[in-house]
């Protein structure tokens, strides 16, 4: 049956949010038929909240957008997607050859990359306390260790010493992970001032590799880090959706499912 016809777009773009509130998915055949209208009309409605960052744009219609749960400290989050980060980590240390200098931030996925890098022979630049920690040890590893301002919950050095220092340095590969995964709205992070971080670190490698379970794709955090665009390989394990496998693809960026 047809909603009303005679609605503002802006009273249809409410209902819609309702009906995709109860139904978890619109497609576009969906919301022509309710509605009355083109399909180049519903298409420009989903458009609209798609770029408010109130919906996800998929193939033939749109998903709810869900918001990243805040980002527990570390130290508690090291169990979470434990197998999800084992697979990843041991893929995305696949990616990268012996000899390489490597950038490797902070987090738990990245973490698990180095653990799986830990009796290889490279150079590996990083602001991540538990990555130094882990490969300090290590005779064939070249450690270069990035100071700042430590931020407790992260165990990451941060700011503008961090910053500077990255202005000095250049790497093969950057590997790093990130809170959410948004088609329209990229990379992003909970915390701005190690996002302000991250963005340097970003600028220092020749490939920038982002690791990601499956729970980060479709979310949105508080501060934009950078455009999807500036990714060139995502590494992520099977329990993301196909489907938004196929749109990241599309843009010419790498997904290795692992």
């Amino acid at each position: 049956m047809n909603i009303a016809q005679n609605q503002s777009s802006i009273e249809r773009q409410q209902t819609l949010m309702r009906l995709l509130e109860q139904n978890g998915r619109l497609s576009i055949a969906l919301i022509c038929e309710k509605f009355a209208i083109s399909e180049a009309t519903a298409r420009r409605d989903l458009d609209a909240l798609a770029e408010q960052g109130l919906i996800q744009r998929v193939h033939g219609g749109a998903i709810p957008v869900r918001r990243a749960a805040p980002e527990q400290p570390i130290l508690q989050r090291t169990n979470e997607q434990d197998d999800e980060k084992t697979h990843i980590g041991r893929a995305a240390a696949a990616l990268v050859n012996d000899g390489e200098t490597i950038f490797l931030g902070s987090g738990t996925t990245v973490l698990e990359v180095a653990q799986h890098l830990a009796n290889r022979t490279m150079t590996v630049i990083t602001n991540s306390l538990p990555v130094i920690n882990l490969l300090a040890p290590q005779p064939n590893i070249n450690l270069i260790v990035l100071g700042g301002m430590l931020r407790p919950t992260e165990l990451s050095f941060i700011g503008h010493i961090t910053e500077q220092a990255l202005y000095e340095l250049r790497a093969d590969k950057v590997i790093i992970g990130t809170r959410s995964i948004s088609f329209e709205h990229g990379l992003m992070n909970d915390y701005l001032p190690e996002t302000q971080t991250d963005r340097a670190i970003l600028n220092i490698g020749r490939e920038v590799i982002v690791v990601a379970d499956h729970s980060k794709w479709g979310t949105v955090s508080t501060a934009f880090l950078a455009p999807l665009s500036r990714v060139h390989t995502l590494v992520t394990d099977d329990g993301v959706d196909q489907e938004m496998v196929e749109v990241i693809r599309g843009q010419g960026i790498e997904v290795v499912v692992a």
